[in-house]
C-alpha cells in the first residue's frame, strides 16, 4: 500500500489538543512535531504583533499514512478542530525506512 506523508499545521494554543489526538489514534505510528513559522495565516488566527511582521508561530505535525489513516485523520481534524483555522496536506512518499 502507498503511504503518504500527512502534515498538519496549527496554531500553538492547539498543540497540546492536537498531539493528544494524535497518540491516542495512532498509538503505534512514529509521528513528528515541531516548532515553525508560518504565512499566510488568516488573521484572525494571528495576533496584532504576528499580523505585523507576517508570519505567525505555529506548530507542524506529521505522520506517514495509509490512504484509509488518511481518511480516518481528515474525519477526526474536522470532528475535533473545526474553526480553528487548521491547515493539512499529504503527499506521495518515496522512500522511508528505518535503520536498525
Amino acid at each position: 500500500m502507498a503511504k503518504l506523508c500527512f502534515s498538519i499545521i496549527c496554531t500553538s494554543e492547539i498543540e497540546e489538543k492536537l498531539l493528544d489526538l494524535m497518540l491516542t489514534s495512532f498509538p503505534d505510528d512514529v509521528f513528528t512535531s515541531m516548532p515553525i513559522s508560518s504565512h499566510g495565516t488568516l488573521p484572525g488566527h494571528m495576533s496584532a504583533i504576528e499580523q505585523v511582521i507576517g508570519r505567525s508561530g505555529s506548530v507542524c505535525v506529521q505522520i506517514l499514512v495509509g490512504a484509509e489513516e488518511s481518511d480516518a485523520l481528515q474525519e477526526l481534524l474536522r470532528r475535533d478542530f473545526t474553526g480553528t483555522g487548521i491547515r493539512f496536506w499529504a503527499i506521495p512518499l518515496i522512500v522511508d525506512g528505518e535503520i536498525a
